[in-house]
C-alpha cells in the first residue's frame, strides 16, 4: 500500500476513535446512575487507548514525524 493510502486508512481510524471519545463523554454527562457514568467513561478510555494506537502506527509508518506526535503528548500531560 502506498504511503498516502496508509495515511488515509490510519487517519480515518484515528478520526473515528477520537470522535468516539467525545461521544462517550457526552453520554457519561447524561448518565442515569454512578455505574452508568463509570461504564461510559470506561468506553471513552478504551477509545482513547485505541486513538493512541493509531497515533503510534502513524509515527511508526513514517506518515507523521515522531517529533510532531511528541508535541501532542506534551500538550496532553500539561
Amino acid at each position: 500500500m502506498k504511503a498516502d493510502g496508509v495515511a488515509e486508512v490510519l487517519g480515518r481510524q484515528l478520526l473515528r476513535s477520537a470522535t468516539s471519545v467525545a461521544a462517550h463523554y457526552r453520554e457519561a454527562c447524561r448518565a442515569k446512575s454512578d455505574l452508568d457514568f463509570i461504564s461510559k467513561l470506561e468506553g471513552a478510555q478504551q477509545e482513547l487507548d485505541e486513538s493512541d494506537l493509531w497515533l503510534e502506527l502513524l509515527s511508526e509508518s513514517g506518515v507523521v514525524k515522531s517529533e510532531r506526535l511528541d508535541k501532542i503528548g506534551k500538550k496532553q500531560t500539561n
